[in-house]
């Protein structure tokens, strides 16, 4: 009975060491085997006893042989019982619960990961979870979700850096493009892919979901350097119209008679300079100069245009555009038209 005792007062003590342990390999590649002893205060004997042990579970543990040798966990064939530390636990929590905007087809998968998860969770952390309640709305577009495998096809070609083939559904018809694969990003709702176009010889961003990979992939090629410095900056740039140096291609200066902080609000990467209690500088870009001039014509407020003479200019065009417009509704209503 005396030694039935001992032994369970053994088991919880190795069972911690064990999670102490796996948790050690987890946070860094390569472990020497005289650190991980140290760390855990145990001989290495008992490491190599306690490897074994977490072998037996199902986790790929390498050891590696030199003057510092000592243990990795490496990738395996199956997936072994997982540790999280409680802040990488609510952190996949949260993860999953918003993955339904990822437009990815992984919606099920998500929910069924998350159920999981929770079911295994200890209840502190288990509450936390369920009084996070995260509503994931989804941007309000038409376009079908993109294929997993399409994602996936698209990162190991962008992995290898082997060129890509692939037919591009963009309604017309087209023959396949060869590209270079160099970053695969999402971008309000929807997964692009970044490459060189080795065709057009230029960059190009594609979108995931009109894509039909080709195989086989390759040859392989030297990535080159984006416009911009980082892919970030460069599918901002593109999506604002410009050649991915970061900036807008239509840029421009006025006066408004509004105050300063009642304009800020509303400027995302605008410069706003206060000028008076009712007046202020605006420079602000936009992807054409009619854009820019409608955007600042969003305030209601007099606006004297300090430059460019492109801006002044797109002021009048959308000036006489209104104009025949109000025009066309007051003939309207003339005639006894009501909407």
């Amino acid at each position: 009975m005396a030694a039935s005792q001992g032994n369970m007062g053994i088991m919880p003590k190795t069972s911690a060491r064990l999670l102490a342990l796996l948790s050690l390999l987890q946070a860094r590649r390569d472990w020497p085997g005289a650190l991980l002893a140290e760390r855990l205060e145990v001989s290495p004997r008992t490491v190599r006893r306690d490897v074994d042990r977490l072998r037996e579970l199902g986790y790929p543990i390498v050891a590696f042989k030199g003057p510092d040798g000592g243990y990795r966990l490496d990738a395996g064939t199956e997936l072994p019982p997982l540790l999280f530390d409680d802040e990488q636990a609510v952190a996949l929590a949260i993860a999953l619960q918003i993955a339904t905007t990822a437009g990815a087809g992984i919606e099920e998968a998500a929910a069924r990961a998350l159920n999981t998860v929770r079911q295994v969770m200890p209840a502190r952390l288990r509450h936390r979870i369920d009084t996070l309640q995260v509503t994931a709305v989804e941007r309000p577009v038409t376009d079908p979700p993109v294929d997993s495998g399409v994602l996936i096809a698209l990162s190991a070609a962008v992995h290898a850096r082997e060129v890509l083939r692939f037919d591009y559904d963009n309604g017309e018809p087209t023959p396949p493009r060869r590209v270079q694969p160099h970053h695969l990003v999402t971008w309000g709702g929807r997964w692009y892919l970044v490459a060189w176009d080795l065709d057009r010889e230029d960059w190009r961003t594609f979108r995931a979901d009109r894509i039909t990979p080709r195989t086989p992939t390759g040859p392989r090629f030297t990535p080159r350097e984006l416009p911009g410095g980082t892919v970030a900056t460069f599918v901002a740039s593109r999506f604002r119209g410009s050649d991915g140096a970061g900036t807008w291609p239509c840029r421009g200066e006025v006066i408004l008679d509004l105050p300063a902080a009642a304009v800020s609000r509303y400027i995302r990467d605008g410069i706003v300079e206060e000028l008076g209690p009712d007046r202020c500088r605006l420079v602000l870009g936009s992807w054409s100069w009619p854009g820019l001039a409608a955007t600042i014509g969003r305030f209601d407020a007099d606006i004297e245009v300090v430059g460019p003479a492109e801006l002044k200019d797109a002021f009048a065009h959308l000036a006489r555009r209104y104009a025949n417009a109000a025009e066309v509704v007051i003939t309207g209503l003339g005639k006894g038209w009501t909407g």
